[in-house]
């Protein structure tokens, strides 16, 4: 039980063509002449101040696993009572809000940032980290044959500060790479938060380029907002079986997570039997409206969004709306007691985040070679409106590819009649054999690359080839230049990655059936029905009978 819940708290918190073949430039060694460094995401544990690890995001859910069930019991009542008696009964959720806060911020305590959004306990990355960025720490790792690896210069930060306070930190970094190595320019790689930490970078030190930079790749960027987030902290929460049933099936494929198949079921069940729909209803009607605020706040304020770098992945769009569900309006009391984190938030909203499109712009024309990977085939986090867009379980592809058109939802594909005026355009080429995406409306359609099959959390060898390659040549090569087509398909089992077809491009782990999914008829509803009720009954009497035996 105490894994179930484990489970569903850590859902509920984290709101994490044809080129030319003999114009190929051979990139696949991922190694150069020229160093690059890389900045990824939020896969580095936050350790205390002697080194210990207090927190670690892929493993959430063993933050609830290691709280003592007499623990968890009171917490539970802590937190129930004032929901029961004085809000249920009462009108009045204020001291619910409160306890809940207080309950799950015991459990985040170290590695929750202050009121002004710096952090507590010294808590941050490993001192050896640390040591390893220093000047005098820093080797020249070029090899008998004068060329650099993709991963030789990795910036170790801790993500969860402000994007604008890291980006000193970077800029010094890549000076002292520059100094060592004797290189005039570095290649830039980032992925996932390090993307918004670059974006801070470039928007600080813009004077600096062309000459600190030869080349910026970005991979599973979160530049233009993570939609599950900022949607989740702005109250558009959806909570949908068909998603779920999809996000737990990719995420035991992965190994991200181990959900026993009897619970993807009989998720699947209430969902076609229309229990989760009236649930949610009901939810709705009687207390939605009146708690999803206040809720939002508590458990906002208790774990992840004390942390700058979560909030630079809240949409310009969506920020004012997610700043009032989080902190109240103007003049409240939670805007004066977290005034320092808020301007903090403030000026990463008003530098970085309103100016994405003009920043990329202008380090293009200032003569820095751009490389943008994208990736989807995955459920996006099933707890948000958008949750039936097409992207990488934590970004729309929208979003970060800079700007390409997809089908509506992952039920569809692109209108024939928009592919076909595509075509007499000359932009046919841009159009995924899945015909699903069309790359011609990115910001820069030649200069981007889309993997089918790629999770979000798992940057591959193959990627980084295109990234590192991009990056670090003489001239900026663009999609007819590689070996790598615009359009790729990542085999996870196989470790392969290959030029999409219109036979190999179907990666889901999933099938997306609108019909099953969505039933309009009575006739479709109940065969939906049966269909989960099939899958549910052998499942579930395997369970008694292990149980019995057992």
């Amino acid at each position: 039980m105490k894994k179930l819940v484990s489970l569903l708290l850590a859902l509920l918190l984290v709101f994490s063509v044809s080129a030319n073949a003999f114009a190929y430039v051979d990139i696949d060694t991922r190694r150069g002449k020229m160093p690059v460094v890389l900045i990824t995401g939020d896969a580095e544990p936050i350790r205390d101040a002697d080194d210990n690890t207090v927190f670690q995001i892929g493993a959430l859910g063993e933050t609830f696993d290691n709280v003592e069930d007499g623990n968890l019991k009171e917490s539970m009542k802590n937190v129930l009572l004032p929901f029961l008696t004085k809000g249920l009964l009462g009108g009045n959720y204020d001291e619910y809000y409160e306890k809940l806060e207080q309950e799950i911020g015991e459990l985040f305590e170290k590695v929750r940032l202050d009121e002004n959004g710096d952090p507590q306990y010294g808590t941050g990355v490993s001192s050896g980290r640390r040591d390893s960025m220093l000047k005098e720490n820093i080797k020249d790792e070029k090899d008998e044959n004068g060329t650099y690896g993709c991963y030789d210069y990795h910036f170790w930060y801790d993500w969860r500060l402000d994007p604008m306070q890291i980006a000193d930190d970077l800029h010094q970094y890549i000076l002292n790479v520059r100094e060592i190595t004797g290189a005039e320019k570095v290649g830039l790689i980032s992925a996932c938060l390090g993307t918004n930490v670059c974006m801070a970078y470039i928007a600080k030190y813009n004077d600096a380029f062309p000459l600190e930079l030869n080349g910026f790749g970005v991979n599973a960027a979160l530049i233009n907002g993570s939609e599950f987030m900022s949607e989740a902290i702005s109250g558009k929460f959806r909570l949908e079986g068909n998603g779920l049933c999809r996000l737990f099936t990719d995420a035991n494929a992965w190994g991200w997570l181990d959900v026993p198949e009897l619970v993807i079921a009989t998720i699947d069940l209430a969902e076609k039997s229309g229990a989760l729909d009236g649930l949610s209803a009901f939810v709705r009607k009687t207390l939605y409206d009146k708690m999803v605020e206040g809720v939002t706040s508590a458990l906002a304020l208790a774990t992840f969004f004390t942390m700058p770098g979560y909030w630079a992945c809240i949409s310009a769009d969506r920020y004012d709306t997610a700043l009032r569900y989080v902190f109240g309006p103007e003049g409240s009391e939670k805007r004066q007691k977290y005034a320092g984190l808020i301007a903090k938030l403030d000026n990463y909203h008003n530098t970085v985040s309103t100016h994405v499109t003009e920043l990329m712009q202008s380090i293009y024309d200032k003569g820095v070679k751009l490389c943008i990977t994208a990736k989807y085939g995955f459920q996006m986090v099933a707890i948000c409106e958008s949750d039936e867009v097409i992207g990488d379980q934590f970004s729309s592809l929208t979003s970060s590819s800079f700007g390409a058109t997809t089908a509506p939802t992952i039920y569809d594909t692109l209108p024939e009649d928009y592919i076909a005026q595509r075509v007499a355009e000359g932009k046919g080429r841009y159009i995924s054999p899945d015909k699903q995406v069309d790359a011609s409306t990115c910001q820069f359609p030649d200069y981007t690359w889309f993997v089918k099959g790629a999770s979000h959390s798992e940057r591959t060898g193959y990627e980084d080839d295109i990234l590192f390659g991009v990056t670090t040549a003489d001239r900026q090569l663009t999609i007819d230049d590689i070996k790598y087509t615009q359009f790729m398909v990542y085999d996870k089992d196989a470790g392969t990655m290959e030029p999409m077809t219109e036979e190999n491009c179907h990666t889901e782990l999933w099938n997306a059936d609108r019909t099953e999914d969505h039933p309009q008829t009575v006739l479709q509803k109940m065969t939906a029905f049966l269909h989960a009720l099939k899958r549910f009954l052998p499942l579930f009497f395997s369970f008694v009978k292990g149980k019995i035996t057992g």
